[in-house]
């Protein structure tokens, strides 16, 4: 048998209190929250949507946050809940906001606006520079590339500079260094654009991370070559031209197929941080597609001889038609 008389009671004292009690009430919460917690309001009110209450949460801040700021409360009673924290306990370095600095690996390369192509931001491309000077160079793969694309600017009164380097490579010096002509060949053409093509010659040792040299073709060799590449890549775009670096459409010998692959990756890499001035032009699907050898392919719907009996070079059917691939890249660019 139950006890109502306790309810009775509860009842009765409850009659007793009023709205202004009740009003009392919440104030005095909202004020102990205020000098608690009033320093994440102005935080909390930019982060409302456009409305009467944040107008409202907006015109309080001030006071309230400047009130929580200069009392001792806040810090109290944050240390004093510390311990309830899911948050695990964090490192003392690493803090965003110090540019340059990781956690655990010291200097951090810092991503400037070059890395973006405006279009992958969702702005308009910037507006198209007239096209007058163009040099095509590299190895014995620039040509005859660069007589393609010559004979295919002439009408337009664009000057086409060809500068192979026969028997050169990024990865050896004997014959030439890269990173030395590049600076020459701005300093006498200053071109406005640039296409590269080398890549038939490459899988020789090259100075490690340690200094001591390093085979092909493993992730110290590609640092490697990648950093040469974006050494020459650097002095074309400082001197404001546009760099165009093709890759090496894969060799029929499986042991040079290994090395371009390499190659190709570390070419991928070193453009990385000039999506604005540096474009890697892929000749990998249209002349050896999923990395494939071919002799044949199908141009305008019929099956023709695209590469030379050394099954490394492209023949003039096959540069005619990087040429044109190239020059439709040129065209998002520059106007002639």
């Amino acid at each position: 048998m139950s006890d109502d008389s306790l309810m009775d009671r509860f009842e009765e004292n409850a009659r007793r209190f009023r709205a202004r009690d009740a009003l009392v009430a919440v104030g005095v919460a909202a004020l102990v929250l205020a000098v608690v917690l009033g320093a994440s309001m102005p935080r909390a009110a930019h982060e409302l949507r456009p409305s009467a209450g944040r107008a409202l949460v907006l015109g309080v801040d001030r006071p309230v946050g400047w009130m929580s700021s200069n009392l001792p409360v806040h810090t109290f009673a944050a240390r004093l809940t510390a311990h309830l924290s899911p948050d695990p306990r964090l490192a003392a370095e690493g803090r965003f906001g110090t540019p340059g600095r990781g956690a655990t690996t010291g200097q951090v390369p810092t991503v400037t606006r070059d890395a973006f192509d405006p279009t992958m931001l969702g702005s308009p491309p910037p507006p198209r520079r007239a096209l007058h000077t163009l040099l095509v160079t590299g190895d014995s793969l620039s040509t005859p590339l660069d007589i393609q694309m010559a004979r295919g600017l002439a009408r337009a009164g664009v000057h086409v500079l060809r500068e192979p380097h026969l028997g050169t490579g990024i990865s050896k010096t004997d014959l030439v260094d890269w990173g030395r002509l590049s600076a020459s060949q701005v300093r006498a053409d200053r071109p406005d654009a640039v296409v590269v093509f080398i890549g038939a010659n490459e899988g020789f040792p090259m100075p490690g991370p340690s200094g001591r040299p390093v085979a092909c073709c493993g992730p110290d060799w590609a640092a490697a070559y990648a950093n040469r590449v974006r050494q020459v890549m650097h002095t074309y775009g400082g001197s404001g031209a546009h760099v165009y670096w093709l890759t090496v459409p894969a060799p029929r010998e499986p042991a040079r197929r290994r090395i371009e692959r390499v190659v190709n990756a570390a070419v991928t890499v070193a453009a990385e941080p000039w999506r604005t001035s540096v474009r890697v032009v892929d000749t990998v699907p249209t002349f050896t597609p999923r990395d494939v050898y071919r002799d044949a392919i199908s141009v305008a719907g019929r099956q023709t001889i695209v590469r030379e009996s050394d099954g490394i070079h492209l023949n003039q059917d096959g540069a005619a038609l990087l040429a044109t691939k190239v020059v439709g890249v040129l065209g998002h660019d520059f106007r002639w």
